[in-house]
């Protein structure tokens, strides 16, 4: 990871108010977490300056991490856009992908064309426990295609998510993550040093953080 670039999209995450922090009026996960953290990547889509920024950045990740990439596939829905974007900067092939079929339709987990045999990069917005973006993986996988790995622009760094992608052996690249993220929001006034340490906490073990 380059410190500079990921200074940089943290503080964007950051101005943009794509991130949110509140150890103190935390927000609830749908998995029953706590949180003090809520990423929402989508709010950058809504500044040229921005968007342009990550965009350059995933891209340039992208082909550092796998040479051989020859189409992008985005996650469904947050990373649609994203992934987008990046393949039109490499000039490559896209397409999109559920975690789960759709329920109507013509119940489709994939959204565009991917020819067998091609290299794929699956492109997220953010890894969080990694459970839905590695649904992708396997499905794209369990159909024959060949998935080289995986580029995100944010992570908490959770250890279950490191573990998962390990098993999974689907290395994994993000642009930025939550301590430098921590970093850049104590040097622009947006949290205090009085509340580091429940933000530590949280990113140690965030099952159990405010549970009592």
């Amino acid at each position: 990871m380059n410190l500079e670039i990921s200074s940089k999209i943290a503080q964007y995450l950051l101005e943009a108010k794509a991130v949110k922090l509140n150890p103190e009026n935390y927000f609830n996960w749908a998995s029953g977490w706590k949180s003090p953290i809520y990423c929402d990547n989508r709010v950058t889509l809504s500044y040229p300056e921005i968007r342009t920024y990550i965009k350059h950045c995933l891209a340039q990740q992208i082909l550092n991490s796998f040479k051989d990439v020859e189409i992008l596939v985005g996650v469904a829905t947050a990373g649609v856009a994203i992934g987008a974007l990046a393949a039109d900067e490499l000039n490559l092939p896209y397409a999109y992908a559920r975690p789960k079929p759709k329920e109507h339709g013509l119940k489709n987990q994939i959204e565009g064309k991917i020819e067998k045999g091609q290299k794929i990069v699956v492109v997220e917005d953010l890894i969080s426990t990694g459970g839905s973006s590695l649904k992708v993986v396997e499905y794209l996988r369990e159909n024959g295609h060949t998935v080289l790995g995986m580029s995100a622009i944010f992570t908490y760094g959770f250890e279950i998510a490191d573990q998962r992608f390990k098993e999974a052996n689907c290395p994994y690249f993000t642009l930025s993550n939550y301590s430098v993220l921590i970093d850049e929001a104590l040097k622009a006034g947006f949290v205090n040093h009085a509340q580091l340490s429940s933000l530590n906490d949280w990113r140690t073990n965030p099952s159990v953080w405010k549970q009592a």
